[in-house]
């Protein structure tokens, strides 16, 4: 605009040195302030329509048609609310054994392999304690001292029947019987504990699984020193897998056993697997506030799954009515939700035709109104608008995208 001026100055200075040239310096002011006005009622007339292009957009009636824009209201709808939360897939506590020994020794043979299948009961290792053949000795010592004993001990008792010895002695004998059965009893224990029989004399103690599953770590080799208490083999039984989900205090009054779940794990594919609600803690499991929900995985699909893997899951809530509209309804612009109203007022839109006369249609205009969608159930979404809106207001129910990319030129469709 100031080169514009410029130039006219100079034109100016010019056209005044004659009056031919001040009659054309009139004209030239003349035409000058028709184009400032014109640009200026120009620019008067734009300035209203950016304002409502951000909120409203509209349409022919032709346009409408052809988009196929329809229209409906608020329904209220029985969707099956849903409450995510994230967890690891695990196993019960019966269904995961550490393995160790109860008597020290040295390590003489292992039997199987990390990720082998084996059965409860079967051998995975034995280790070697010279304490075993003592413990095996007072058993056969009790054993043989309980056989001498006994029949001593029906001897005296026919003799004290018949008061032919004193009664004190067959007392004796029934207390030397009772006190070698506890001792072979007490040995025969400690056999059994350590998996050793008691016939024969062995040094070799069995490492057995106590359940049936996959072998996880072998913490052990040969010819090392195996102590008491301390893990030799993991053994977890898949077959039960379960998970743990994390749930926040605030969603805790919507849990319930029973209540079925979808989830699908994060690092593998999309695949959605159900589940079952069995049991809810009643504490808190960490400074975040969450509490622990406990899972079934259906059998079928539990295959394949290792404890530790992380899920997302969507636990099913009961049905709740709440105000709703079909899915293709809701759209949404960068971080917000959108649905469109049709506006009750039409303005005419003027669209030339061929030859002098022009011919008037109607424009429907549309609003857009800001709301937040809730869950998505049977094809509906739950909504709601963030400003009140009229109980009768129309609500594109299809074309909504269309609307949304002609109102910014372009915008992302909510699912």
């Amino acid at each position: 605009m100031k080169s514009i001026n410029n130039l006219t100055a100079k034109f100016a200075k010019f056209l005044s040195q004659s009056s031919q040239r001040k009659a054309a310096y009139s004209l030239l002011l003349i035409a000058y302030s028709i184009v400032l006005t014109s640009c200026n009622e120009k620019k008067a007339e734009e300035a209203p329509e950016e304002e409502k292009s951000e909120t409203e957009v509209g349409l022919t009636e032709s346009q409408y048609k052809t988009v196929g824009i329809e229209t409906g209201l608020v329904e209220n709808r029985n969707l099956n609310k849903v409450i995510k939360a994230n967890g690891y897939t695990t196993v019960p506590p019966q269904n995961s054994a550490e393995v160790s020994t109860l008597i020290g020794g040295t390590v003489k043979d292992i039997f199987v392999l990390e990720g082998t299948f084996v059965n409860k009961g079967k051998v995975l290792a034995t280790i070697q304690n010279l304490e075993v053949i003592e413990m095996q000795e007072d058993y056969h010592s009790a054993t043989a001292n309980i056989e001498y004993l006994q029949l001593e001990y029906n001897r005296q008792k026919t003799l004290s029947d018949e008061n032919v010895n004193p009664r004190k002695v067959f007392q004796e004998v029934k207390a030397k019987l009772a006190a070698e059965r506890a001792r072979a009893q007490a040995a025969k224990n400690k056999l059994d504990a350590l998996h050793v029989g008691s016939k024969g004399s062995t040094s070799l103690v069995p490492i057995v699984a106590p359940i049936s599953g996959y072998v996880g770590n072998i913490k052990i080799a040969k010819g090392a020193y195996a102590q008491t208490g301390v893990t030799l083999f993991e053994v977890v039984d898949n077959s039960q897998m379960h998970l743990d989900l994390n749930v926040y205090e605030k969603d805790l009054g919507s849990i319930s056993v029973g209540q079925v779940i979808d989830f699908v794990l994060t690092n593998q594919s999309n695949k959605s697997i159900k589940g079952k609600i069995f049991g809810i803690n009643k504490s808190f499991s960490n400074e975040s506030k969450t509490v622990a929900v406990h899972a079934k995985i259906e059998s079928a699909d539990a295959k394949g799954l290792i404890p530790g893997m992380y899920v997302s899951a969507n636990i099913n809530i009961t049905n709740a009515t709440v105000p709703a509209l079909p899915k293709d309804a809701v759209v949404r612009n960068a971080d917000k939700y959108f649905v469109f109203i049709e506006e009750e007022e039409h303005a005419e839109h003027e669209e030339k035709k061929t030859g002098t006369q022009a011919a008037h249609e109607k424009e429907i205009h549309f609003k857009a109104i800001e709301v937040i969608p809730g869950t998505t159930d049977l094809g509906f979404t739950e909504v709601k608008f963030v400003n009140e809106i009229p109980s009768d207001a129309k609500i594109v129910t299809k074309g909504a995208f269309y609307l949304l990319s002609a109102l910014k030129g372009g915008g992302e469709h909510d699912h």
